[in-house]
């Protein structure tokens, strides 16, 4: 083989090479913007939502403690609020589970049955 060609193949090999680095870029330069895009989309849509209800089933804004007051409560009394608010949670959950199981006419629980 002539010299001249290895000096054509090398070229053409590069050539190649850079149009398929090219290729690869522009692909994913348009992808890049189409998910930005995207997110300026979504931005927009989310950006004004509707207000979230101030009131819980399980407690206001009033009784829950600032925030960083845990860090100069007492353990006993951080227990204290930690059960309480874990047995406030299993009532609303119960109450919840009673009232969907009798919307769809099913048998209570024994233990969902209050005794009280």
């Amino acid at each position: 083989m002539p010299w001249w060609f290895w000096i054509l193949l090398w070229i053409a090999l590069i050539a190649l090479s850079l149009l398929l680095h090219v290729t690869l870029g522009y692909r994913l330069f348009r992808k890049f913007m189409t998910t930005v895009h995207e997110l300026a989309d979504a931005g927009k849509r989310f950006s004004n939502l509707p207000p979230v209800p101030k009131t819980s089933d399980v407690e206001t804004a009033a009784d829950r403690p600032e925030p960083g007051s845990a860090i100069f409560a007492s353990p006993e009394q951080m227990r204290h609020d930690y059960l309480t608010a874990k047995a406030s949670r299993q009532e609303v959950r119960r109450q919840k589970r009673v009232k969907r199981k009798a919307e769809r006419g099913q048998p209570q629980s024994l233990h969902d049955i209050e005794f009280r």
